[in-house]
């Protein structure tokens, strides 16, 4: 136990800043309450350092995952909270200011950032699970804050309404995939991953195992956002602040794709003379899934009018892109990005995380008046046509918005094209051609929305539409995008960019179990 709790200092960071933000929340004395982001900031920037120089090498399949994963999800998460930057308690705080006297039952804001320092501690024990109940607490502690997170968001009926049903749906996804795990240790025996690793990985998967599997990923497909349980994305991205859309749009896919990795490798990537995959069974599935979700997602992401749910269904799109990489796997022992599949998925989540995060930030930054309340109030500004002219109002949001745009869709020079390339070149080298084509398809169906987004900021002509969106004064939540946007053309032009993918090959670097098939070059 010693030993393993000496694995977990970044989580232990992040945990005791929520504990203390939680506190601070409740102060009467507003300046201290405004701390509580810069203290979140630096509890991530502590666990950040933590993983560096503590994570080590774990005894699981994919052993070398968990440092690159934590050090993405403090980069990531830092930004992140940058966008929570003055949107929580924005009207309770307003009426203390003009003299109403603070309750602190009726103030949300420590209980906000401890959530999302909560949900990033759950994404890291995720990376570093190496245990079924372990990997369970890990992906319910990363989900349960979020649910508060959408209800909290913002004062709107509706934000309460995706709150609900985003929690009931995700109490399916979490049935089903412990239903899987119980199925898994029943057919082991074990919930050491280790150990069902060598069980399992060596020789046939039993029906038993093989449904228990099969059950556990579809259940985690609702933390992915993927083809059949996407319902609620659209809804809840939509009734969400643009801040905590962003956050749904990295930190809970991360945490399912770490999961489903994990999971798949405990039967290993079987190869011999005519195939290199998972067992025929499991990669039927996944292949079913990936082609459904990002067909699904791009098709529907075409008859949006709202950004948050063109957003939305771009999220599920990109997560049928990563089960390419899943469906491809470790390729033949390589350590290269593009023979990879496992290697390509990591690092394709930190591109994606990095170019929504740019365009979330954007929406995040346009206000309008709000039909609700009769006009009273304010909520943001989420319709494609008002980003009508943006460059030419604010040139740094609306330069944002296009480079994410763009980037999303993977034209080159930027970002997005070298993250999507080792999808490409993963799923060639497994073999799945025919996969790979209807990625090609929907990377081409995307251009149509993203453009459109592009071009409404960029080309589209101000005086159309009467009355612009109001731009908000939220500093932290402008540095953050743009930040955003340069590291879509600075990564991708530069070094940076490089040792990125050389990390990401390191971390999906696919180990057999003892006595199992090694993962060569030239294997018979």
């Amino acid at each position: 136990m010693i030993d393993k709790v000496a694995q977990l200092w970044p989580e232990i960071a992040l945990f005791v800043g929520a504990c203390v933000v939680m506190v601070m929340g409740l102060s009467r004395d507003r300046t201290t309450r405004r701390q509580c982001g810069l203290l979140s900031a630096v509890a991530l920037i502590t666990a950040g350092f933590l993983a560096w120089y503590t994570t080590p090498v774990g005894n699981g399949p994919l052993p070398h995952m968990a440092m690159y994963a934590k050090l993405i999800v403090a980069a990531i998460g830092l930004l992140l909270l940058m966008l929570f930057e003055g949107g929580i308690d924005r009207d309770y705080e307003a009426a203390v200011n003009r003299g109403s006297t603070f309750d602190p039952i009726r103030s949300n804001t420590g209980e906000f950032w401890a959530f999302a320092l909560f949900s990033l501690t759950g994404v890291m024990l995720c990376a570093g699970a190496d245990d079924l109940i372990f990997l369970f607490l890990a992906l319910e502690l990363t989900s349960l804050p979020t649910y508060v997170m959408v209800s909290l968001s913002t004062g709107r009926n509706r934000s309460m309404e995706a709150g609900v049903k985003y929690f009931f749906l995700g109490a399916l996804g979490a049935a089903i995939f412990l239903y899987g795990f119980t199925m898994i240790f029943g057919a082991t025996g074990s919930t050491s991953f280790a150990e069902i690793h060598r069980m399992l990985g060596t020789g046939p998967v039993s029906d038993l195992a093989m449904l228990g599997l099969l059950l556990s990923v579809l259940g985690v497909c609702f933390k992915i956002a993927a083809v059949p349980m996407h319902f609620y994305t659209p809804d809840v991205y939509q009734g969400a602040s643009s801040p905590v859309g962003a956050f749904l749009a990295f930190v809970p896919k991360a945490a399912g794709f770490l999961a489903i990795m994990s999971l798949l490798g405990l039967v290993g990537w079987r190869f011999g003379s005519n195939s290199e995959s998972l067992p025929e069974m499991l990669r039927i599935v996944l292949w079913a899934l990936a082609a459904l979700t990002m067909t699904v997602g791009n098709v529907l992401a075409l008859l949006q009018n709202s950004v948050k749910r063109i957003l939305a269904y771009s999220s599920i799109a990109h997560s049928g892109y990563m089960l390419v990489g899943v469906v491809a796997g470790p390729g033949s022992g390589e350590s290269t990005l593009a023979r990879n599949g496992l290697a390509a998925v990591l690092f394709y989540l930190a591109t994606y995380g990095i170019m929504t995060l740019g365009a979330f930030a954007v929406v995040a930054c346009l206000e309008r008046k709000s039909a609700e309340d009769g006009g009273e109030g304010v909520e943001e500004a989420e319709d494609v046509e008002d980003l009508r002219g943006l460059c030419g109002r604010d040139p740094l949001l609306g330069w944002t918005m296009v480079i994410s745009s763009v980037g999303l869709l993977g034209l080159p020079p930027l970002l997005g094209f070298f993250g999507k390339l080792p999808l490409f070149t993963a799923g060639i080298g497994a073999g799945e051609v025919p996969l790979v084509l209807i990625l090609g398809i929907n990377s081409a169906i995307a251009a149509y929305y993203y453009l459109r987004l592009a071009g409404a900021a960029l080309l589209a002509d101000p005086e159309a539409r009467a009355i612009a969106p109001r731009i908000v004064g939220h500093g932290a939540r402008r540095i953050a995008g743009v930040i955003a946007a340069i590291a879509v053309v600075v990564i991708a032009v530069t070094g940076a960019g490089s040792w990125l993918g050389k990390q990401a090959a390191a971390a999906g670097k696919y180990e057999p179990p003892p006595g199992g098939p090694a993962l060569r070059a030239g294997h018979p």
